[in-house]
């Protein structure tokens, strides 16, 4: 018996990288959803209400690791204007549900790069402070802008997608600005050119788009 529970902590503590996590909890009467993306060094955690849908905050970057507790050193934090965090601990426990699907050809952080223009393209130095990153990791996306260096914080959305014959599919589960959009399902033609990703269609607006973001190492 100790053997059995001995072997399951191991893989689940050794299995807690590159994957997606959902739990929940109760705060001020609201059933809240957290949603943690991980990959090998970044993890994203977004907290939000699906009914009626409110954005509560997003907050992610680089962490380390030592058995379960995971030590984040973040790059952005929306909430910190109220709470002032640039680091904190993440424990794993048993209440996480994995919600990973099967990987897809596009997992990975993305940076915003440019875009297709009439000119042709037009680039952007993704080297700055100020960045907007998409985070797709086995059937699910998340985009941030913000500022590394002022902890300024523009602006978040995601959800899951699917991709088949060349289309991606976003379905949004949460949107910082406008939590109207929630529900909506916007469908994209994409192509992966070297370490770019090209993305076309129409942005939630509805204004057409051809976007270039860039593998972030």
């Amino acid at each position: 018996m100790k053997l059995q529970l001995f072997s399951l902590l191991f893989f689940s503590l050794i299995n807690l990288q590159a994957q997606v996590y959902s739990y929940k909890t109760k705060q001020n009467g609201k059933t809240i959803t957290h949603r943690i993306t991980m990959d090998d060094t970044y993890v994203v955690e977004t907290q939000y209400v699906v009914t009626p849908a409110e954005f509560i905050l997003t907050r992610g970057g680089f962490y380390t690791k030592i058995a379960n507790v995971i030590s984040v050193d973040f790059e952005f934090n929306s909430n910190f204007d109220k709470d002032g965090l640039k680091q904190m601990e993440l424990e794993w426990s048993k209440e996480w549900i994995l919600l990973s699907k099967k990987p897809k050809d596009i997992n990975g952080k993305w940076l915003m790069a440019g875009r297709m223009t009439e000119q042709g393209e037009r680039r952007r130095d993704t080297s700055g402070p100020r960045k907007t990153m998409k985070f797709l990791l086995d059937g699910f996306f998340q985009w941030i802008a913000y500022n590394t260096e002022t902890f300024q914080f523009f602006g978040s959305g995601g959800g899951y997608y699917t991709t088949e014959g060349g289309k991606y599919t976003e379905h949004i589960e949460y949107f910082s600005r406008d939590s109207s959009r929630v529900g909506a399902v916007l469908p994209f033609n994409y192509e992966l050119k070297g370490t770019d990703w090209h993305h076309q269609g129409f942005s939630s607006k509805g204004d057409p788009m051809h976007e270039i973001w860039s593998k972030r190492q």
